[in-house]
């Protein structure tokens, strides 16, 4: 998901009377959790530098414990969903309308539903062919938070679960091709872009 998606996706959320279902969104993007672990994690599965929890969907049978670190944008969010009602004795990070735990499918479909009104969609630039964007597409967005924090590929695999070449096909699409862009933008701005200038006799110079 771009910043554009998740921005557009909150402003619904709220205009829908929804908030609650942004909540899930960010959590997503600031932890890459799955959707059974996000509804589940529970406040004091948060520590300090990572949020540790055994992973209720199993891998080749077993379930693993899922270690997320903590980045600085996910210490913000963390601090405003501390605020949120709850009934008492709800102890899950993310809660619904009423203060209690979200069941699994009752977020999945408010998070559908909400996506659906903002039009959050992958256009094919080449077809027009449009795929709708979904929860577990987050885990990409958060994987080039990674990246962009400074974790190698074999470190952020680690953290994912995924492969490194994977982690590299993400590193090469969505993160150094921004950058390249980025820096192209810094120097148009900075004038330290090499120009051709024509001269009247002929010659150029850079």
């Amino acid at each position: 998901w771009t910043a554009e998606d998740m921005d557009r996706f909150a402003w619904e959320a709220v205009r829908q009377d929804q908030a609650h279902v942004a909540d899930g969104m960010w959590l997503a993007a600031c932890t890459g959790m799955r959707r059974a672990d996000l509804v589940s994690v529970r406040r004091a599965q948060v520590y300090e530098y990572a949020i540790i929890k055994k992973a209720l969907k199993k891998s080749r049978g077993k379930r693993r414990t899922a270690t997320m670190p903590r980045i600085p944008e996910l210490d913000s969010l963390l601090e405003e969903l501390e605020g949120r009602p709850r009934a008492e004795g709800v102890e899950t990070v993310l809660v619904n309308s009423f203060g209690q735990p979200w069941s699994g499918d009752g977020y999945g479909g408010s998070f559908n539903r909400i996506r659906d009104k903002a039009g959050i969609a992958h256009v094919d630039e080449e077809t027009g062919e449009e795929r709708r964007k979904h929860l577990h597409d987050l885990r990409g967005t958060f994987c080039t938070k990674l990246i962009l924090a400074g974790l190698t590929d074999q470190e952020a695999a680690d953290v994912m679960g995924w492969s490194p070449e994977r982690v590299g096909r993400i590193r090469r699409v969505y993160v150094d091709q921004s950058r390249v862009v980025v820096a192209i933008g810094e120097r148009i701005a900075t004038g330290t872009v090499n120009r051709i200038v024509n001269r009247s006799d002929g010659d150029t110079e850079n």
